[in-house]
């Protein structure tokens, strides 16, 4: 049989699930190896990132109906129910046939044909039961928020106790479905509204973002690298929040500004947007093919004050002399689950070593910062050990350091301090995202 878009999804769900793979990288390294036409690398795509994401949702359906523990499934016939349940419970224009039957056809093909019997009963069950799941009672709020939001308990539980109820279902909520794609105006070749007369001429629908000078949202766009305009180097794909935080560094013509974890480079290109590329950005990171991807995106934009080179930014050699020092620290990402599904999977205990690894950066980028200069600290996490634990810590050791109050026009979260900033998908329509400012003295 030839390979079908289910056929891929599930083959590469067990790989994303087995490989601690990232799933934007899978399919794109994946997707042309199995000569799916357009339609079936569309369904394939919409397939491995639900299921991501509903992946717990989808496992308490599949044991509610099936005589057999999860534990006592083999994966590759889990991941047939998982695709099978998914296109029952949340893509309405797939027929209930198509999907069960498709199901089982899959597993046959994958080299499981005595579990097809299986999975055509605990499809059934689910299609016979409807699409209202009735999740475990809400008295038990932990576990009662997990299966609902499909995000592990570990999570609601430290949400619950950093945020409270309410904004945890509204962070759980906004974590679920497509974000919106968000880009940049390369404001050095464009504007604005020439870029949306472009773009409406390239077929795309495009509107202003609400509250962001320069973003426009974008849908019906296909392929985005592959529009003239991009191609042209016109905009670069950020989502909002960073455009705040590069916002929030304010770098001027002629600084000097370092962007020291600086790949992809979103953060990167929209600093030198806002220097009217003039000055100098230095853009380091760790590995030699992260820094070329910051070069070749800058190339592209014609962005040629940036100057993208490798440098481990715990240990690497600090001068004081730029204005402006962003340090956007590896982190968690439990800020940008939306857009990586995977994140909602990993271990609790791989978030114990990232604050002390956070500080040591952030400590050591400060030494590049000249007097009188700024410092941003930024994660793209929703974990306040990993980000106002980290910034007040820094706060009380340097003294030489004083807080500036960043983006008072920005709704705040709690008793966030004015030098701080905490962005939530449910309240600002970003990605989870925080930062933190500071001066240094003159």
């Amino acid at each position: 049989m030839s390979e079908t878009g289910r056929s891929a999804a599930v083959r590469l769900l067990h790989r994303i699930e087995h490989e601690n793979a990232y799933s934007n990288l899978v399919l794109r390294r994946s997707l042309g190896a199995y000569g799916l036409n357009e339609r079936d690398q569309a369904l394939c795509t919409t397939l491995v990132y639900g299921v991501l994401e509903r992946r717990i949702t989808l496992d308490y359906v599949i044991a509610t109906h099936s005589k057999l523990r999860l534990s006592e499934i083999d994966p590759l016939t889990l991941n047939c129910l998982r695709v099978g349940v998914y296109q029952l419970l949340y893509l309405d224009r797939i027929p209930p046939s198509a999907a069960v039957n498709e199901s089982v056809r899959t597993v046959k093909m994958l080299g499981s044909p005595k579990s097809s019997g299986f999975v055509n009963a605990v499809l059934h069950a689910v299609h016979r039961a409807g699409k209202d799941i009735v999740f475990p009672p809400e008295k038990n709020k932990k576990t009662h928020l997990s299966v609902k939001y499909a995000c592990p308990q570990w999570i609601v539980k430290l949400w619950l106790a950093a945020y409270g109820p309410a904004h945890t279902e509204g962070i759980l909520g906004a974590m679920l479905g497509r974000p919106p794609l968000t880009i940049r105006v390369n404001t050095t070749r464009t504007t604005t509204e020439e870029l949306m007369h472009r773009l409406a001429d390239e077929g795309v629908e495009v509107q202003k973002h609400p509250w962001l000078p320069d973003a426009l949202e974008l849908s019906d766009t296909g392929a985005v690298e592959k529009l003239p305009s991009y191609e042209a180097g016109l905009f670069h794909v950020q989502d909002g929040a960073s455009q705040v935080c590069a916002r929030v560094l304010n770098a001027q013509p002629g600084d000097r500004t370092a962007d020291v974890c600086a790949a992809p480079g979103g953060k990167t290109f929209t600093v030198a947007q806002t220097m009217h590329n003039t000055g100098r950005v230095d853009a380091h990171d760790l590995y030699p093919q992260r820094t070329e991807l910051i070069a070749e995106g800058a190339r592209r934009l014609g962005l040629d004050i940036v100057h993208a080179s490798v440098r481990d930014a715990q240990t690497g050699d600090a001068a004081p002399v730029y204005q402006r020092v962003l340090c956007d620290v590896p982190c968690s990402g439990l800020g940008i689950m939306r857009r990586k599904p995977e994140i909602r999977y990993k271990s609790r205990e791989t978030l114990d070593n990232l604050p002390d690894l956070q500080y040591s950066i952030l400590q050591r980028s400060s030494v590049l910062v000249a007097p009188g200069g700024l410092l941003l600290y930024s994660t793209c996490a929703l974990n306040p050990a990993e980000n106002r634990a980290v910034a007040d810590r820094f706060e009380a050791e340097h003294r030489d350091f004083h807080p500036v109050p960043i983006a008072p026009e920005l709704e705040r979260f709690g008793d966030e301090p004015p030098h701080q900033l905490t962005l939530m998908p449910h309240l600002h329509g970003t990605d989870g995202f925080f930062m933190a400012a500071f001066r240094r003295e003159d």
